[in-house]
């Protein structure tokens, strides 16, 4: 009893004292990304968010023409809860893991079937669902940290990928 009473102070001293990380101090926080269409339908995007720290990203880090998670540690979840058009493509309310497949002069969305698995490797393209076409622009000042976000647009939303100085995007609507 008394060296669980003193392993559990020192835990309290070593968090008091910043040896243990909290999330703002790992290197990939947890992070989300919602769209909301006017009826109330959503689609949700978990994801980890790396930071660069001084790295080269595109063409290194994430090397060009090689499957990448869109994010770090756990796989990205995209999940609609309505089925939706990404990128001219249906895909029906679910589950699903979302990867990129980033070139020097397109990127290509996947969102695979296979879900509940750490980020890599990517289960393959037997599990996709959709490939769907990506738009690059560059952004006008570096980002330290991987983004997702929406930027919602009448009845859609453009969904970003944003890191370093590269924008990915690619538009979404609710499947009527």
């Amino acid at each position: 009893m008394r060296k669980a009473g003193l392993f559990f102070a020192l835990f309290l001293a070593a968090l008091a004292a910043g040896v243990v990380p909290t999330e703002a101090q790992l290197a990939s926080p947890a992070a989300r990304a919602a769209c909301k269409f006017a009826d109330g339908k959503t689609i949700a995007v978990r994801y980890s968010s790396p930071r660069m720290r001084g790295r080269k990203i595109f063409g290194d880090l994430v090397p060009f023409g090689e499957v990448w998670r869109a994010g770090a540690d756990d796989a990205t979840i995209f999940a609609p809860n309505v089925d939706v058009v990404v990128g001219g493509k249906k895909v029906p309310a679910g589950n699903y893991t979302m990867f990129t497949l980033p070139t020097q002069t397109k990127w290509t969305l996947i969102i695979s079937k296979q879900i509940g698995e750490w980020g890599i490797p990517y289960p393959g393209e037997k599990f996709d669902l959709v490939r769907a076409e990506m738009k690059i622009s560059k952004l006008p000042s570096p980002l330290e940290n991987f983004t997702i976000s929406f930027d919602q647009a009448g009845a859609g939303c453009t969904m970003k990928m944003d890191w370093e100085t590269t924008r990915a995007a690619v538009d979404i609507s609710e499947k009527k």
